[in-house]
């Protein structure tokens, strides 16, 4: 397994829920931060009692891409290098397939596939310099297969499946490995309109972000491309 001391890892979406549990697990493990989100104020008060040599916080909007790019920059300046991106940043919305409703299909493309697609463009260089670069992309069972009307999201999630292979890909020689993350329900604000579960059945957080880590810890020799995570039984595919 590749060590955490000195490696540099961004989190999008690290203010909430998956998002937070994995920079916090990161922070905990060893590993040094660039923390993007919305609302850096939301960061939570592990941030603030962090080690502060190895944190640094971004406002990160997924949408915009001068943003995104003052980010990379600003990680590189801080700590030289880039080691890891996960691509945690999401957002849901229930839009079907019989809906003319172009504005919601439209937010979850741009922040859902677009925002990740992105800031992997962005941190490939410096991913490909470190020479085991590791790419991390939260994505959901909904990605998988479709089993109810959530039309929207499930397209934007099978299309972050489709970037996910691609950055496989494009720099398998010099040691880049990607991951997507593909849970179902998880304990978060999202999961609020979940019928027939309850909270403490569901994926918790915490456990979600120990996944992570291992992915981005395996060496180079040991790639997994997909982990299907369900809390019930169920069709994964």
């Amino acid at each position: 397994m590749l060590a955490a001391d000195g490696r540099v890892i961004m989190v999008t979406g690290a203010s909430g829920g998956i998002g937070n549990a994995i920079a916090q697990c990161l922070h905990d493990k060893g590993y040094s931060l660039s923390l993007g989100a919305r609302d850096t104020a939301k960061l939570g008060g592990w941030v603030g009692e962090g080690d502060q040599s190895r944190l640094i916080s971004h406002a990160h909007q997924a949408t915009d891409a001068a943003n995104n790019s003052a980010w990379v920059d600003a990680t590189v300046a801080r700590f030289g290098r880039i080691d890891g991106l996960v691509n945690a940043a999401g957002m849901g919305g229930m839009v079907n397939l019989e809906d003319d409703n172009d504005e919601t299909y439209d937010a979850l493309w741009a922040v859902n596939t677009k925002g990740p697609m992105r800031m992997i463009r962005l941190s490939l260089p410096h991913l490909r310099a470190c020479g085991s670069g590791r790419i991390i992309n939260i994505s959901s069972l909904s990605g998988k297969r479709v089993t109810n009307d959530g039309t929207g999201y499930a397209l934007s999630k099978f299309a972050l499946m489709a970037v996910n292979h691609a950055s496989r890909r494009a720099a398998w020689e010099e040691g880049v490995r990607s991951t997507a993350v593909c849970p179902g329900w998880v304990n978060t604000d999202m999961a609020g309109n979940a019928v027939g579960i309850t909270r403490e059945e569901m994926i918790q957080p915490e456990d979600l972000a120990e996944l992570v880590e291992t992915a981005i810890a395996m060496p180079n020799n040991m790639a997994v491309a997909e982990l299907l995570v369900s809390c019930s039984l169920g069709d994964l595919f």
